[in-house]
């Protein structure tokens, strides 16, 4: 199963469209993992058209008609593994522990909100993956996004940087 993992696409205030290279990921992936603050319904609604599968989650930018279709947090089963999605968990230190607390029957965690990519364990085992921003990078050097592979209760994790040729929707930032 082939998933991609995107979150704070801040759409239209940080870009008109998702970068071409993520519209390429979202027609090879079987899932769409979108982590909140989407910030328009029209771009729930695209992705929804072209995805085969969108699981996602509301964030603290999204307004009403995101948070009417919405959860704040999402869980599902892929792949033989229990993801949990959600928009905020709070300040990097002392996260990995907080979210095993918050989060003991998930195998994953996919998060947003910071716009910093983020891949660590807890001790648990609970992974926690960050995949940035495609569109509003903030501090960051590159727009941002993941794939991941889930084989038999395995998940092999790619972060990828938005080619800046390839990226012509965003503003210049």
């Amino acid at each position: 199963m082939r998933l991609l993992i995107i979150s704070d696409t801040h759409q239209p205030r940080r870009a008109r469209d998702l970068p071409a290279q993520v519209w390429e990921e979202v027609d090879r992936a079987d899932v769409v993992i979108h982590a909140g603050d989407w910030c328009d319904l029209d771009s729930l609604l695209s992705l929804q058209a072209r995805a085969q599968r969108v699981i996602g989650v509301h964030g603290n930018n999204d307004g009403p008609e995101l948070r009417e279709r919405l959860p704040e947090v999402a869980r599902e089963e892929l792949g033989g593994m229990r993801f949990a999605i959600v928009h905020e968990t709070g300040q990097a230190k002392g996260r990995e522990s907080r979210c095993a607390k918050r989060f003991p029957d998930a195998d994953v965690l996919v998060f947003g909100h910071s716009h910093i990519p983020w891949d660590s364990r807890a001790d648990t085992g609970l992974r926690l993956l960050n995949p940035g921003s495609p569109t509003d990078r903030r501090r960051q050097p590159h727009h941002t996004y993941m794939t991941a592979e889930v084989n038999d209760g395995r998940l092999d994790v790619r972060l990828h940087r938005v080619e800046t040729d390839r990226c012509s929707s965003h503003p210049t930032r």
